[in-house]
């Protein structure tokens, strides 16, 4: 749910936790990197832009030759999880990749953070023909009716004012965002975790918007909130199926 630091505006959101936020996030599904190779017609090169701590990068590495991989946030690019055929790298938009090489260009929740216009400047430098971009994201997790109250109506109200103003792009699944491509309908695709009490806890911890209501407000409110969920989870052991739905804007370049 919570969007890691992207080339442009949120470094100063996430990098002071990259370490936390590289064990607690859940994982894309193998689907996903099938669908994106074969719909690239190609699996020679790709560029996984703001990468993070390299998560969409490894399952790319598994169907395609090579990944290069940047982040403007050195702390996060610090806390990547290494691949050997992930190349990563500290950069904003310049990927390094020489012209019309690229098959596939992604950019996994961090659309919102970056300047469209300066990264298709460089996704059209690279991109070989008939390559493909992709960009997903995905907001509030699912997990059962009772617990799904409590985490809505934190996030939506306790910290409604925290979060950052580009966060309502993931909200809309990036639907508001101008993209010059010619869109393909994606097919579905989740994630699924199975968690316990203590593992949604430590993840809502990683959400941008919790160190700005923290900063502000203390600890209080996000104690009473996992009173709340504690309550609400029931048996603090069991694990729970959490599910994320990934919501896309992919297609090539018009």
């Amino acid at each position: 749910m919570s969007e890691h630091v992207a080339a442009g505006g949120g470094s100063h959101y996430f990098g002071p936790q990259a370490a936390r936020y590289a064990e607690i996030r859940p994982t894309y599904p193998v689907a996903l990197f099938h669908y994106l190779a074969v719909t690239s017609r190609h699996s020679r090169l790709a560029w996984d832009c703001a990468t993070g701590n390299g998560q969409a990068a490894v399952g790319l590495a598994e169907r395609f030759a090579r990944v290069v991989a940047t982040d403007a946030s050195a702390e996060m690019i610090t806390h990547a999880v290494p691949h050997p055929r992930v190349s990563y790298g500290e950069a904003r938009y310049d990927s390094g990749i020489d012209a019309g090489t690229c098959d596939l260009v992604t950019v996994a929740q961090a659309l919102h953070w970056l300047d469209v216009s300066a990264l298709f400047s460089e996704v059209r430098r690279v991109l070989a023909p008939g390559g493909l971009f992709a960009a997903w994201c995905y907001a509030l997790c699912r997990i059962e009716p009772a617990v799904d109250e409590v985490v809505d109506a934190f996030y939506r109200i306790t910290l409604g004012s925290y979060w950052p103003p580009e966060r309502r792009h993931v909200d809309d699944g990036y639907r508001s965002i101008a993209l010059p491509i010619d869109e393909l309908v994606v097919p579905p695709f989740d994630m699924t975790q199975a968690w316990t009490l203590s593992e949604m806890c430590r993840y809502v911890r990683t959400w941008s918007s919790v160190g700005q209501l923290r900063a502000a407000r203390g600890d209080a409110p996000l104690l009473g909130f996992e009173d709340s969920l504690r309550e609400a989870w029931g048996d603090a052991g069991v694990r729970r199926r959490v599910t994320f739905p990934l919501r896309f804007r992919a297609g090539h370049l018009r």
